[in-house]
């Protein structure tokens, strides 16, 4: 990712309009999903893991003439509320309110692959891959609302078995176990959108780099963010 700083402030001003619905997908070191994030109604960013955790929250950094550092939260000053004694013992201690968006959780009565996962962000309301689908995506996040999530299946490629595959209608691939050994498995398109890194054959100093391709996209509304 060497020597790209891309102004991409107006790709993150679009987030604004999506109140409660997926706005980002983030991923590190071009290759490994890192989070899903939403966005409230007070625009706070909620990030969440594939499996249904809360992993961050703050509010979208002041992006500068040049932004290199799409997807860094500063930190939300606000309330914040955990579920003490009224929660039971899946929930207690989990976030129940981040500002005036609240949270939900399923509980040790639903299926052995949601217990403890969020059950609802704001309006939004999350559901999750069971073990009667294919092993590789067993437990992850299938719908975000109305938002359909799909994952690379076990009998695929080895270099992305698992990977992200599909947000709604927007599909994703990945260089596979054939192309050079720095490049395999990272993100190779979205949607319309290419990327092509640095090989083995470049420069050591740029070795496995992003070469071309923007570090954050906007691509059908949601903003993928490459850290």
């Amino acid at each position: 990712m060497k020597r790209l700083l891309l102004p991409v402030s107006f790709l993150l001003i679009t987030i604004f309009t999506y109140s409660q619905e997926l706005s980002q997908v983030t991923f590190s070191g071009g290759a490994n999903f890192s989070s899903f994030s939403f966005i409230t109604d007070q625009q706070i960013i909620i990030k969440i893991s594939d499996d249904g955790k809360v992993l961050e929250w703050g509010n979208q950094q002041e992006a500068g003439r040049y932004y290199n550092n799409p997807g860094k939260l500063q930190a939300y000053m606000g309330r914040v509320d955990y579920y003490g004694s009224e929660g039971d013992s899946i929930s207690k201690g989990k976030v129940k309110s981040i500002g005036t968006c609240s949270f939900t959780y399923y509980g040790a009565s639903d299926m052995v692959e949601k217990i403890g996962k969020l059950r609802s962000i704001g309006r939004v309301t999350l559901d999750y891959y069971t073990n009667f689908e294919n092993p590789a995506f067993n437990g992850k996040l299938k719908f975000a609302g109305n938002t359909l999530f799909s994952y690379y299946a076990s009998y695929e490629n080895e270099a992305f078995v698992g990977k992200l595959k599909t947000v709604a209608n927007t599909s994703l691939s990945y260089y596979s176990t054939f192309d050079d050994k720095l490049i395999k498995g990272k993100i190779k398109s979205i949607g319309s959108y290419n990327y092509l890194w640095y090989s083995s054959f470049d420069s050591r100093n740029y070795q496995g780099g992003l070469k071309s391709g923007t570090l954050a996209q906007n691509v059908n509304g949601v903003i993928y963010i490459i850290m």
